[in-house]
């Protein structure tokens, strides 16, 4: 009896583990398959059919000269690393305060962490861009580098629970060695967060990299490459086949960052939960 349980168990597991995978890999070969087509073969073919040439690789270069795709590299680089860097700084330095510190108001601020993260972002929308193009940052990438680094709340809270897990025992330690706040923050906690500073570089990271609306709205004159593709978006129609190539090469860095990187995604969501 158990033995038939055991096999029905590994036998289920492996039946999800396979529909799982297809249901993954299905439209990415769907976007693969349009990619290597002519505009005549995408027309004429179902969404299944493998192309004729797969040595076809007219649309990439189509997709990457005429979306003008290396500009929107360049600029979603400078963007991501500064926001990073920003998001990591604001946040770790938060974290470490609400943590370690005892002041009026903490609870309330936490509270207001809080209401932060239930108001849906769409209602704010109006405010925002009426404080953007007030600063005179509008078309600029300044913009996107102060939205996307002052709305990552959920960053903060992974920081604090991942901080909770550090003793207060070695700050008491380095004080008495005559460190100062700011030489434990940066010799002692800053080390000591990199798991969930890593899960917060690959979660955020990626949010960045495919944020369109955002690019679309406050930097119209410049492409990022979320925004490169809609080039070949008209109203009269739309060259597919060049977008799922532009598409291909787009989801292959974040396919290369999560497969290095992974285990860090593991190790901080779940390290400040077991300790």
């Amino acid at each position: 009896m158990m033995r038939v349980r055991s096999m029905s168990a590994s036998t289920a597991k492996y039946v999800s583990l396979i529909l799982g995978a297809i249901l993954t890999l299905l439209p990415l070969s769907v976007v693969l398959f349009a990619s290597l087509k002519t505009s005549q073969e995408y027309g004429q073919t179902g969404p299944f059919a493998p192309p004729e040439n797969w040595f076809n690789f007219d649309n990439f270069v189509t997709a990457f000269t005429q979306g003008d795709m290396l500009e929107g590299f360049v600029n979603t680089t400078v963007v991501l690393v500064i926001s990073l860097v920003g998001t990591i700084a604001l946040g770790t330095m938060a974290a470490y305060a609400i943590d370690r510190f005892t002041f009026r108001g903490k609870k309330l601020v936490v509270g207001l962490f809080l209401v932060a993260t239930l108001i849906p972002s769409v209602t704010s929308q109006v405010a925002t861009f009426q404080i953007i193009n007030g600063l005179g940052l509008y078309d600029t990438k300044a913009a996107l580098i102060l939205l996307f680094m002052g709305t990552d709340i959920i960053a903060i809270y992974l920081f604090i629970q991942f901080m909770q897990s550090i003793p207060v025992s070695l700050d008491e330690a380095a004080m008495i060695d005559g460190a100062n706040r700011w030489t434990i923050y940066w010799r002692i906690i800053l080390p000591l967060l990199k798991p969930a500073i890593a899960t917060v570089v690959i979660i955020k990271g990626i949010a960045v990299y495919n944020e369109f609306y955002a690019p679309f709205l406050y930097l119209p004159s410049e492409g990022m490459i979320s925004t490169a593709l809609f080039r070949f978006k008209g109203p009269f129609g739309a060259q597919w086949e060049v977008i799922a190539a532009g598409t291909i090469v787009v989801i292959i860095p974040t396919v290369i960052a999560f497969l290095l990187l992974q285990r860090w995604i593991y190790k901080g969501l779940v390290a400040g939960a077991v300790k």
